[in-house]
């Protein structure tokens, strides 16, 4: 069986980007999506689950380039205490991670924060996962996980994209094809670490290498070629507004053509669409 959850990221960001992911959903081409606890627009997207049901909604655990839900005293080593801020990007976070300079705790208890703050808004959370994906790696994984525990958190994202569907993504750069063929050595660890937690995860991460070049003809083909299994599709849908280009992301005129591919899209009969509460409640089951 094919199933497949259809999960936007960055929820809250803007208003472009939250209506994109109303609008998706509505149509059917979405069934989940991950709200950042703080962003310019975190507030609006809250209201959005309740009028949404059927839109399953995760915490998008930011670690890089963002604010802290705790106050920055509390993080002398993951805030910068002048600018209240993360570090601005992954490299430094990483380079800074591996270095010492960043304590477990603080990873903990700020991942426990941000998800304890869409609960408190009232939001039922079926999974995690984290901006830029930085729960790929071992030392951020496992803190994340312990947070998640705390929270009855049930399930996580698999962030690594399977070996078919990095052969149906056409056009990548030889550069970031590479990072994801090396990084996709972490996943036996990822794995053990997640199944010891006791949380439950998908197949892998589908559309990872294509992240700003999703169009059309790439969404085909990587749907055309997919197998049996559970599988997660990552997207970064939005509109590209002027508050879209205040913020720090990269992401820009790439989140329309990912609101256009997704219109467009018609998933075929034998793929069935699911959110990572169908995962978690059937975590008896491998996937």
């Amino acid at each position: 069986m094919k199933r497949l959850i259809v999960n936007a990221d960055d929820f809250g960001l803007t208003s472009g980007v939250n209506r994109a992911v109303v609008e998706l959903h509505q149509k059917g081409a979405l069934t989940s999506a991950t709200l950042m606890a703080i962003a310019p627009e975190t507030a609006e997207a809250v209201a959005f689950p309740r009028e949404l049901p059927n839109l399953g909604v995760g915490c998008h655990v930011v670690l890089v380039d963002g604010k802290p839900a705790l106050p920055p005293a509390q993080l002398p080593t993951l805030v910068d205490p002048v600018t209240g801020r993360f570090r601005p990007t992954l490299g430094i976070f990483l380079r800074d991670l591996f270095l010492g300079r960043i304590r477990s705790g603080e990873i903990e208890a700020e991942a426990d924060a941000q998800i304890a703050r869409l609960q408190d808004w009232g939001l039922s959370l079926t999974h995690l996962d984290s901006h830029k994906h930085t729960h790929i790696f071992p030392l951020v994984l496992a803190p994340i996980l312990k947070a998640a525990a705390k929270r009855r958190i049930k399930a996580i994202r698999n962030p690594f994209e399977p070996a078919w569907s990095l052969a149906a993504t056409p056009g990548a750069p030889f550069l970031r094809r590479l990072q994801v063929h090396l990084l996709n050595r972490l996943q036996p660890t990822f794995r053990e670490m997640v199944a010891k937690a006791g949380l439950s995860t998908t197949d892998g991460a589908v559309g990872v290498l294509a992240t700003g070049t999703l169009d059309s003809a790439t969404l085909a083909s990587l749907l055309q070629a997919m197998p049996d299994g559970s599988f997660e599709l990552v997207t970064h849908p939005g509109y590209n507004d002027s508050d879209l280009a205040n913020t720090r992301t990269r992401l820009l005129a790439s989140r329309e053509l990912e609101v256009n591919a997704l219109r467009m899209i018609t998933f075929a009969p034998d793929i069935q669409l699911i959110q990572f509460a169908d995962i978690a409640f059937n975590a008896e089951q491998p996937v």
